[in-house]
């Protein structure tokens, strides 16, 4: 009697040509993220990296090393398809799609043997299964890289340091600020005093929904650091309700120059400057002079 791999090795077309139709048969198969060539080109190489790892009957122990190229091709596509945008369901029914192809393969070559088909299924199944946990850890680890990296992306864009004139800089923070993300503010702001030599610094927190202690303490610890630069630091956008949270806290800030608005800051850095700001005797414009 042939081998159970024997059997799998003679229907490999036929298990590929399965496995297709169940993948392509998919209601939540994404055409827009992987055309039906490469999702053929995927499966082949998957397939035959399975075909080889079983002839040597070994159905149980995924780690041997016989299995290595199916879990390198397994991780490989599952972490492809994280960063591609596909979801858990899709990507885990890449695996079980499989099972079930190779299911029907056994249940046709074994029809007239139930004890054997039954030992059979009971191992492809153990398996799959497996496989599909090595699948759906590696999808988790690669969304994961995928979040942190976004949220990086975002924290850089969501605090911008702006030039606004000689010796003057600008940091509008939208958002909550917590500890990593005072590192990042801290990290930008110190690193621009330093290219570009600056001597004022304002910090607009406008777009802050709430300032906690938690949020001032960072505040501070974001001032005394621009000091330490020899610059000095205006916080702007103090609203009327954050400056009432500011008093009910206990927090001092009476060290630290603070404006409601970020054009009165600005005012106050020109004043700082000895830069004076007025309009011109023409329809248009501003003229800025010492």
């Amino acid at each position: 009697m042939n081998t159970t791999a024997q059997v799998l090795e003679k229907n490999r077309n036929r298990i590929l040509e399965l496995w297709m139709q169940n993948q392509l048969s998919e209601a939540s198969l994404r055409d827009d993220l992987m055309t039906s060539e490469e999702l053929q080109r995927q499966s082949q190489d998957m397939l035959d990296a399975l075909l080889r790892a079983i002839s040597k009957e070994n159905y149980g122990n995924i780690y041997a090393q016989e299995f290595e190229q199916v879990t390198d091709t397994l991780r490989d596509i599952s972490i492809t398809r994280a960063r591609q945008g596909f979801s858990p369901r899709e990507t885990g029914a890449y695996v079980l799609s499989l099972k079930k192809a190779l299911s029907e393969i056994l249940v046709e070559e074994r029809a007239e043997d139930p004890t054997t088909l039954y030992k059979e299924l009971i191992a492809i199944n153990n398996l799959l299964d497996n496989l599909s946990i090595v699948t759906f850890e590696t999808f988790i680890k690669g969304r994961e890289e995928v979040i942190l990296r976004q949220t990086d992306e975002i924290s850089e864009i969501s605090t911008p340091v702006i030039r606004v004139w000689d010796g003057i800089l600008a940091l509008p923070i939208i958002g909550t600020l917590d500890s990593a993300r005072t590192q990042i503010v801290m990290e930008n702001l110190l690193q621009e005093i330093v290219n570009t030599g600056s001597n004022i610094a304002i910090l607009d927190i406008s777009g802050v929904p709430a300032v906690d202690s938690l949020v001032a303490q960072h505040l501070i610890k974001t001032v005394s650091a621009t000091r330490l630069m020899g610059a000095e630091c205006i916080i702007s956008g103090i609203r009327a309700e954050i400056a009432q949270t500011i008093v009910h806290l206990g927090i001092d800030l009476s060290n630290i120059k603070t404006k409601a608005s970020l054009a009165s800051a600005l005012q106050l850095a020109f004043s700082m400057t000895n830069l004076e700001v007025r309009r011109s005797e023409k329809k248009l414009g501003l003229n800025f002079s010492r």
